[in-house]
C-alpha cells in the first residue's frame, strides 16, 4: 500500500470529483447516473485513474463497491482539496460582489416555517445566486452530526458543543394552560403542584422533556419531573391541545405571544422562570467564513431584531 500520492503531477480536480462521486455511490450503475454516463465509461474512466496513479481505489464485486485503503487516503485528500477549491471560488466571487452558491440550512419544524423560511426569501431577493436548501426537522441539532449543512437553527441550551454559534434573538419559556383548564383544575402554586395537574410535552429532540427546571424568587432553583397526560412530536398540536383546555404545557414565546395576547392561553407559576430558550445559529466550521453564509446570518438576524413575535 502506498498512500504518499502525489497529486499535482498525477491528478487534476475533475479526476478528484470523479472519485468523490464515485467513492459514495452504492454501485457503478449508480454513480453513472449521478455523472450522467453509461456504467462502461465510469468503468473505464476508474481503470485508466488507477493506472495512472498505479494504485487499485476500488474492490469490484457483486456488491456495494469497497473502498481500498489507498482509495480510503485518496477520498479524504479529494474531499478537503475540492472544499478548498470551493472556498477559493466563492472568495473570488466575493471579491466582485457575486454571492452564489448551495445554502444548506437545517431548522426546527415550526419556527423553520414561520421565521426562517421567510428571512431565506429576503436573503434571495437580495443574492438570487444563492440556491437554499431548508430542512425542516425535529431534531436540527442531531443533524450536525453530518457535513451536508451550512447552518443548523437551534432553540434552546446547547450541548456541549465545539462549534461556532450566534445568537440570533432572545427567547422565552413559559408554562401555559387555557382559562378553562385553570377554572377546572386551578393554579399550581409550586412546581411539585404539577404533579396533580395534567401536563402535556413536545418531544422534539433527544432531550428529556419531562423534567422541568425552575429559577425560584429566592433563587434557589427546582426540578420537578412530570409524568406526560399528553404528548407529540409536534409543537402545533401541543399548543391546540392546550387551548382545548387538555391541560399545561411548556412552549417558547416565539410560539404562543399572540394566545397570550389575546388570553386564550394564561400564564402559571409566574414566580418562577424558565430557563431561556434562545435562538442560535450553528455554523459549519467547513463553510463558516463563505460569503454566502455570512449574509445568510446578516439576513437572519436582521429578520428577527427586533423579534417578529415581541
Amino acid at each position: 500500500m502506498n498512500c504518499n500520492i502525489n497529486f499535482s503531477l498525477m491528478i487534476e480536480s475533475p479526476d478528484l470529483r470523479f472519485f468523490a462521486v464515485l467513492a459514495r455511490a452504492p454501485s457503478l450503475a449508480a454513480a453513472a447516473r449521478m455523472l450522467n454516463v453509461s456504467p462502461p465509461a465510469v468503468s473505464q474512466r476508474l481503470s485508466l485513474l488507477e493506472q495512472r496513479l498505479g494504485l487499485r481505489l476500488l474492490e469490484r464485486g457483486r456488491g456495494p463497491l469497497v473502498l481500498t485503503a489507498d482509495g480510503e487516503a485518496l477520498l479524504r485528500r479529494a474531499d478537503g482539496l475540492l472544499q478548498d477549491l470551493a472556498l477559493l471560488h466563492e472568495d473570488l466571487q466575493a471579491q466582485r460582489q457575486d454571492i452564489s452558491g448551495p445554502l444548506r440550512v437545517i431548522a426546527p419544524f415550526g419556527f423553520g416555517r414561520l421565521h426562517i423560511a421567510p428571512a431565506i426569501a429576503r436573503l434571495i431577493a437580495d443574492h438570487p445566486g444563492i440556491t437554499p436548501d431548508l430542512l425542516l426537522s425535529d431534531d436540527p441539532f442531531g443533524a450536525s452530526r453530518q457535513d451536508n449543512w451550512d447552518l443548523i437553527i437551534h432553540i434552546g441550551q446547547l450541548p456541549n458543543s465545539s462549534l461556532t454559534s450566534k445568537k440570533l434573538a432572545p427567547n422565552r419559556r413559559f408554562l401555559l394552560a387555557s382559562p378553562d383548564y385553570l377554572d377546572r383544575s386551578g393554579r399550581p402554586q409550586t412546581p411539585e403542584d404539577l404533579k396533580h395537574h395534567a401536563c402535556g410535552v413536545i418531544r422534539e429532540d433527544q432531550a428529556d422533556m419531562t423534567m422541568w427546571g425552575f429559577l425560584g424568587p429566592d433563587g434557589q432553583r427546582h426540578t420537578t419531573r412530570i409524568n406526560p397526560a399528553f404528548s407529540s412530536n409536534d409543537g402545533e398540536v401541543i399548543k391546540s391541545w392546550a387551548l382545548a383546555g387538555l391541560g399545561i404545557v411548556q412552549r417558547s414565546e416565539w410560539n404562543v405571544a399572540t394566545e397570550l395576547q389575546d388570553g386564550r392561553l394564561q400564564q402559571v407559576l409566574t414566580p418562577y422562570k424558565m430557563p431561556d430558550a434562545d435562538i442560535i445559529a450553528l455554523l459549519n466550521p467547513r463553510t463558516l467564513r463563505t460569503a454566502r453564509v455570512q449574509r445568510a446570518l446578516d439576513a437572519l438576524t436582521a429578520y428577527l431584531t427586533p423579534p417578529p413575535w415581541g
